[in-house]
């Protein structure tokens, strides 16, 4: 599922809104007590000890879908901090595709969601976090996340099913974002988040 950018925010009773955190976007597989994370990209993501955590879930197989992120003491992702290994990553889970031998991708998004939410309560794992979501004020959460200098939000139709159309999964970001600033130098114009 891509992030199709759109200029500003909006209030839709129909959408969920998550925190656009600043990260590696990565696909999760999960099976038998191991995990392997692998970009957007398809290349695998070299987080020995975050693969270990996450195959540590109480499950035979999932696959989750998620951000690869470094978070400080007040919950702000890092993007520097991933990049230069300075603090052990996380994931950010905010979709669940599959779950032993079951394949979620056509349930719509708010029913994934909540068995996402159930499997990671019980995980126990503090490396794993749930993207919590707010439905329908996007405009105010949206003013909250700039007044915290973070980087922006996600907003997703929540009985949409997970299939890439283009439209299911939109990206409003921060103008004013700070650790945005001179980013292009490490990546080039070319980077999507």
């Amino acid at each position: 599922m891509r992030l199709r950018r759109i200029p500003k925010p909006f209030d839709d009773p129909d959408y969920v809104f998550e925190l656009k955190h600043d990260g590696f976007r990565a696909i999760a597989y999960i099976e038998k007590g191991s995990c392997r994370l692998v970009s957007r990209n398809l290349k695998n993501l070299p987080f020995d000890s975050l693969n270990k955590a996450l195959g540590g879930l109480p499950v035979q197989s999932a696959i989750l879908d998620g951000e690869v992120i470094c978070l400080d003491s007040g919950g702000v992702s890092h993007f520097n901090d991933l990049i230069d290994h300075k603090v052990e990553p996380i994931l950010c889970a905010f979709d669940l595709l599959w779950l032993d031998g079951e394949d979620l991708r056509r349930l719509p998004l708010i029913v994934r969601k909540k068995q996402l939410h159930d499997l990671l309560k019980t995980s126990g794992s503090g490396r794993i976090l749930y993207a919590q979501h707010i439905e329908g004020a996007g405009k105010q959460f949206f003013e909250e996340i700039c007044a915290r200098d973070l980087e922006g939000m996600v907003a997703k139709r929540k009985m949409s099913i997970y299939k890439d159309d283009g439209n299911s999964w939109l990206k409003v970001k921060n103008r004013g974002y700070s650790q945005a600033q001179g980013r292009h130098e490490l990546f080039g114009p070319t980077r999507q988040g």
